[in-house]
C-alpha cells in the first residue's frame, strides 16, 4: 500500500513537471505580451556587464558601418536571449529572421533562409547545439567568408556552385554551449554567458512590468516575487500574472505582500523559490541515497524525470542555491539543503566528500 502511494505521489509530480510555474521554457499554449520585452539596449535591465560591452560592439559596428559581429548567446532559459537578438536588429536597424536549430532539417533549408538575407541583417538562430551536423558544415562558409556552395546534380556530373552571400551577423542561442563543436564555437566573435539575475533586478523588471500591464503592486510585494523566481525574468513576469489573477478575486486588483505570499504558498513554490519537483529530487537523494554521492542516471530513474531534463533544468538553480553539489562520483546534498527541508544534518562521511 505504501509503494502504491509513493507511485502515485511520482506520478502526479511528474506529471505537475511539465507545467511547472517556476519552469524556465515557455510552455504550451503560453503567450507573453510583447510589449514586456524592451526594445533598447538602455532599457534592457541586468547583465550589467554584458550590456556595457555590447553598446560599444553595436557603436562601433554602426559607426563603421559593417555588420555586427557573430554573436553567440548561452545560459539557461529564460534569462533574455531571444529578447537581446530583437534588440540587436532594433539597434543595427535591420532585418531579424528567426529560426531554431531542430527546424533547418537539411542544407537546402538554410541555403533557403541564407540566401534571402539583407544586407547586414541578423539571422538568429534559437537552439543552435542542436543544428543536424552536415546542416552545421553549411555554416562555416557562410559564416567566415560569406560564400554557399552547394551541390547541383548527382554522381560524375555533380558540380559545385559558390554563391555570394550578403554581410549579416549569426545570433546563436544555447542552454547547453558545451554540445557546440569547436570549429562553430570558435567562429564567433561575440560570446556572453547570461547569469541568473539579481532580485534587485527582478524587482525592476517586475515594476516595469506592472507598469505596462497596468497591474497595481505595492514595492514589498514586487521585491518577495523576485526573490522567488529563482533569478530569471520569465518565471518573474509569469510569477506577477498569477499573482495577478489572485489579486484580482481578493483584493480588487492590488498585489499585496500578504496576497504574494498566501498567493505563492497556493503554487506550492516556497521562500527559496524551490518548487515541488526541486524538493522532491533533494529528498530523493537524501532518503534513499543518503545524502549522496548519486550518478544522474540512478537519480534520474528514482524520480521518474530524464537526464537531461534534471541536468538543464533542475540542477543549475538548485546548484546556484547551494542546495547540491554535483562531484566525481554523483550529486551530494549539502547541508544547506537538510536544513531547509528540516531534515536533521548529513552523516559525517558525506560530509568528508563535500
Amino acid at each position: 500500500m505504501q509503494d502504491q502511494t509513493v507511485d502515485t505521489e511520482t506520478s502526479n509530480l511528474l506529471e505537475n513537471s511539465k507545467e511547472r510555474m517556476v519552469a524556465p521554457e515557455t510552455q504550451l499554449g503560453e503567450q507573453f505580451d510583447q510589449s514586456l520585452r524592451p526594445e533598447r539596449l538602455k532599457d534592457y535591465i541586468g547583465q550589467k556587464e554584458i550590456k556595457e560591452n555590447l553598446e560599444v560592439y553595436i557603436g562601433a559596428a554602426k559607426k563603421r558601418k559593417h555588420a555586427l559581429d557573430h554573436v553567440l548567446l548561452s545560459g539557461p532559459p529564460g534569462l533574455g536571449k531571444t529578447t537581446l537578438a530583437n534588440i540587436f536588429a532594433r539597434e543595427m536597424e535591420v532585418q531579424l529572421r528567426s529560426t531554431s536549430g531542430p527546424v533547418i532539417e537539411r542544407q537546402g533549408d538554410l541555403a533557403a533562409i541564407l540566401t534571402n538575407l539583407e544586407p547586414r541583417s541578423i539571422l538568429f538562430i534559437d537552439e543552435i547545439h542542436r543544428l543536424n551536423r552536415v546542416v552545421e558544415e553549411v555554416l562555416y562558409g557562410a559564416m567566415e567568408d560569406f560564400t554557399l556552395d552547394i551541390i547541383i546534380g548527382e554522381g560524375p556530373g555533380a558540380r559545385t556552385v559558390k554563391i555570394d552571400l550578403p554581410h549579416f551577423t549569426l545570433v546563436g542561442a544555447t542552454t547547453r554551449a558545451g554540445l557546440l563543436s569547436s570549429p562553430l564555437r570558435e567562429r564567433f566573435g561575440i560570446q556572453f554567458r547570461l547569469n541568473f539575475y539579481e532580485p534587485e533586478d527582478l524587482k525592476t523588471i517586475i515594476l516595469r512590468a506592472a507598469s505596462l500591464l497596468g497591474i497595481e503592486i505595492v514595492e514589498e510585494a514586487s521585491f518577495e516575487l523576485a526573490r522567488r523566481a529563482r533569478g530569471t525574468p520569465r518565471i518573474a513576469n509569469r510569477l506577477l500574472k498569477r499573482s495577478r489573477d489572485f489579486a484580482d478575486m481578493e483584493t480588487s486588483g492590488v498585489i499585496t505582500l500578504p496576497l504574494v505570499e498566501r498567493s505563492l504558498e497556493k503554487m506550492r513554490i516556497d521562500l527559496e523559490g524551490l518548487d515541488q519537483m526541486d524538493c522532491h529530487i533533494l529528498e530523493t537523494i537524501i532518503e534513499k541515497f543518503s545524502g549522496g554521492p548519486v550518478g544522474l542516471s540512478t537519480l534520474s530513474a528514482a524520480v521518474c524525470e530524464e537526464k537531461d531534463t534534471i541536468e538543464d533544468v533542475y540542477e543549475p538553480f538548485l546548484l546556484l542555491k547551494g542546495f547540491l553539489l554535483r562531484t566525481p562520483r554523483g550529486r551530494i546534498a549539502t547541508e544547506r539543503a537538510y536544513t531547509h527541508l528540516g531534515i536533521s544534518g548529513p552523516p559525517l562521511s558525506q560530509v568528508n566528500l563535500i
